[in-house]
């Protein structure tokens, strides 16, 4: 390790004593701390250029005060225990020193909510029915520590160069040739962009085609980071109900150039489908209003019954659909690896805003992640998952019936998490959360698991949406019964 520090071309002491004057008020500033090390007398000598001899003294000194401590064999640490008369002497005259004064910027910083990513109380619940989470089990950790360590063989200088920020040609194939037979795309590579999960898609586009005032048409209720980023940016938002058919098309305001959010596959968090009907609706609407539609398919994987349905921009005839898609729900969320299909008309505006908000996605993980699809292990990894994922939501729904009787369920077709409508004989949503955090269980309303309903909370309070992928059959189990007897309480 280096100091940030040079001595005095204007000496007023002798070089021993310059360098112990700025390694003790670096300690009494914190800049150093009890435990850090220094470097060695050698590397001190070279790098401030003078003899070893100078700076040996000037430790010496250092630790006689009892600034420093030597362990032998290992190095020279900041004491554990430091002078209480220096640290007097510094507090002293800190506390004479002027008053800071804020920076007048400081008043210019605009505050910005973002959505939340996990429950507070996450530590201490025993079952958490949180959104959204893989299964840590699930992870291919040996294969893909194969392909790592393969890759890194023959690295080259793919670790030490820049790349295309929009992403590596090879994935980009991979993830064109997955999405025309799974999600009914035909897509350019081209026109497909390597990003760090939706949210860094959603950034991308709001950074496109969002201006302050820009209509913003977002599902009621809403994914909390689409909706606040596009508040961020000061666009207007128009809130448009959803109901079992998904996003009432009907509704659509009457703006034109918009951009509109929707997550047609299985809706944010209510669970619903976008029936056919109105997919083609809104695409007309879109066309018609030269507006573009961000389709945000972040768990299409997992569809339980029936085929596959059709993305949103496999049914674009007009170019207006910006696709979104991500390996965070099928891998894992740490791998940071995403994909925008944009418009082929919009793809040198795409590149050119991704170079500005980054330079691309690691190399590694998007080599490995090419090799993972190319090799056919990716098709088998997601089949055996979505198996695993339909076993546990067959034991929560088995769960429910058995503590609840028969439940109104929306979203349990497809998809990580499904929302229960209480019937009129259960308390509040709000209060069944509350009860349930006591017995160290974690369930939520939609407000609560990282949706907006930009507005009056509508029936927010009499659904609980619960997630079971990252769940064991064990764990669903305990939860549901502990989640019963925590009602219970509430009743009785």
């Amino acid at each position: 390790m280096q100091f940030a520090f040079n001595l005095s071309a204007d000496r007023k002491l002798s070089l021993q004593n310059e360098v112990f004057e700025r390694i003790r008020t670096m300690i009494l500033d914190g800049q150093l701390r009890p435990g850090d090390s220094l470097p060695a007398t050698r590397i001190m000598s070279d790098q401030l250029q003078v003899s070893r001899n100078t700076i040996s003294l000037a430790y010496e000194r250092l630790r006689s005060e009892g600034y420093l401590e030597t362990r032998r064999s290992v190095g020279t640490f900041v004491s554990s225990q430091l002078p209480e008369a220096g640290l007097n002497a510094k507090l002293g005259s800190a506390s004479a020193a002027p008053e800071r004064t804020q920076s007048s910027f400081a008043g210019a910083i605009r505050p910005v909510r973002a959505q939340s990513l996990m429950n507070p109380h996450h530590d201490r619940l025993m079952v958490d029915f949180w959104v959204g989470r893989p299964d840590p089990r699930s992870f291919p950790t040996k294969l893909w520590s194969h392909l790592i360590a393969k890759r890194l063989l023959y690295a080259g200088a793919n670790l030490t160069d820049y790349r295309q920020p929009w992403g590596q040609l090879e994935l980009r194939q991979e993830i064109a040739k997955h999405l025309r037979p799974a999600r009914g795309i035909i897509a350019d590579p081209d026109d497909i962009m390597i990003i760090g999960g939706c949210q860094d898609g959603l950034n991308l586009v709001g950074r496109l085609l969002l201006r302050p005032g820009t209509p913003a048409v977002v599902e009621r209720p809403c994914y909390q980071g689409a909706a606040y980023l596009f508040e961020s940016l000061h666009a207007t938002l128009f809130p448009v109900p959803v109901d079992a058919w998904g996003l009432n098309t009907m509704q659509l305001p009457d703006v034109s150039n918009a951009v509109v959010y929707v997550t047609p596959s299985h809706h944010y968090p209510l669970g619903v489908t976008l029936s056919l009907e109105r997919r083609l609706e809104l695409l007309t609407w879109a066309s018609r209003t030269q507006s573009y539609v961000v389709e945000d398919d972040y768990d299409s994987d997992f569809r339980f019954e029936g085929s596959p349905i059709t993305a949103l921009k496999g049914l674009d005839r007009f170019d207006r659909v910006i696709y979104l898609g991500t390996f965070s729900k099928c891998m894992g969320a740490g791998l940071r690896l995403g994909y925008a299909v944009v418009p082929t008309a919009m793809r040198e505006a795409a590149r050119n805003m991704k170079a500005l908000m980054n330079n691309g996605q690691p190399w590694l993980e998007q080599a490995a992640m090419a090799d993972f699809m190319k090799s056919g292990h990716y098709v088998s990894h997601l089949r055996r998952i979505r198996r695993s994922y339909m076993a546990k939501r067959e034991c929560l729904l088995a769960a429910l019936s058995e503590h609840f009787g028969s439940c109104t369920v929306l979203g349990d077709p497809a998809g990580m998490h499904l929302a229960w409508h209480l019937p009129e004989s259960l308390p509040l949503a709000s209060k069944i959360e509350a009860a349930a955090l006591k017995e160290g269980v974690g369930v939520y309303t939609p407000t609560s698991g990282c949706s907006t309903y930009l507005g009056e909370e509508g029936d927010s309070d009499r659904v609980l949406v619960m997630g079971f992928s990252s769940l064991t059959e064990k764990e669903i189990k305990l939860g549901i019964g502990r989640l019963a007897a925590s009602i219970h309480g509430l009743n009785s």
